[in-house]
């Protein structure tokens, strides 16, 4: 670890270091059970999807106003990340906002893309905000999974439901009244922004963040085994937002680090407006429904 010496606080950081260290994750390093959140699924759908790698030590890196203070484990060991790869859409949508792609977030997203499963009479309605927001209320099957399959979860952050239990057939509320943190809808705004930018969003998220941020070459994000579409002649996979039947994101601690430096700078690094004050504002907003959720 980087020496502290000198700092006042260097006795709480190595405090703050010593508590992650000691709170590993049960799951296991070598992907054997238990490991995943796709094992609480009502089957068949408990089970993976996309490629999933054996990970490393806890590992984490500490920032203060630009200046690396301390780092443990592997920092610069690109492992998975979960849903991180949440914030990474948002971010991407903060692109597509600030380039005029999606100039209105509370715009249907049918308006602009009709045909890839936002034209029901239900789905029809959904905003690109719902979708960021964890509120859409969509139904349907993204690559296969149903929503149904995320209905009735929850986190830790929010009472439980009195009845029903995940997977059961949740009697679904009008798009914007209800939060609930389900991936499947959350893969269907990945599969949305796939479409709204025409190109692969690794492609986007490298060209627009990492490189600008001068990040490494080293951080990933892959899709399930099966999610591949045509688009514009091309074949192209689809990513998901998260990990939770395998695929994501799987990125180090330093870089992560430049992600978070410049959502705390407002969108800038190094001068370079790479995603703007507004947008970075949007994503610290809390959705009414979900006071913790933004």
């Amino acid at each position: 670890m980087p020496s502290s010496a000198g700092n006042p606080d260097s006795a709480k950081l190595q405090s703050a270091i010593d508590f992650a260290i000691a709170h590993e994750t049960g799951w296991s390093r070598d992907n054997s059970d238990p490991w995943g959140v796709h094992a609480a699924d009502p089957p068949p759908w408990n089970r993976l999807l996309g490629p999933v790698s054996p990970r490393g030590p806890v590992s984490g890196a500490i920032l203060h106003r630009g200046t690396l203070l301390a780092s443990w484990g592997e920092p610069a060991r690109p492992d998975l990340t979960f849903s991180v790869a949440k914030t990474y859409l948002a971010l991407l949508a903060g692109v597509a906002f600030d380039r005029g792609m999606m100039p209105d977030v509370d715009q249907p997203v049918c308006v602009r893309l009709p045909g890839i499963g936002f034209d029901s009479e239900r789905n029809r309605s959904v905003t690109w905000a719902q979708l960021l927001q964890q509120t859409s209320e969509w139904e349907g099957e993204c690559f296969g999974v149903p929503d149904q399959v995320d209905r009735y979860r929850t986190t830790q952050f929010q009472r439980r439901p009195a009845t029903g239990k995940k997977g059961d057939a949740r009697p679904l509320q009008a798009p914007g009244a209800y939060w609930e943190y389900n991936d499947v809808r959350i893969n269907q705004l990945s599969l949305a922004l796939l479409h709204l930018f025409g190109r692969a969003l690794p492609q986007v998220f490298a060209s627009e963040i990492m490189h600008p941020l001068g990040a490494s070459d080293d951080w990933r994000w892959v899709g399930y085994d099966h999610a591949w579409i045509d688009l514009n002649g091309s074949r192209v996979q689809s990513v998901p937002g998260g990990s939770h039947w395998g695929g994501g994101i799987s990125i180090s601690s330093l870089d992560q680090t430049r992600i978070g430096q410049m959502l705390l700078d407002d969108g800038r690094h190094q001068g370079r407006q790479l995603i703007s004050s507004e947008w970075i504002r949007r994503m610290r907003t809390p959705c009414a429904q979900a006071p913790f959720y933004g």
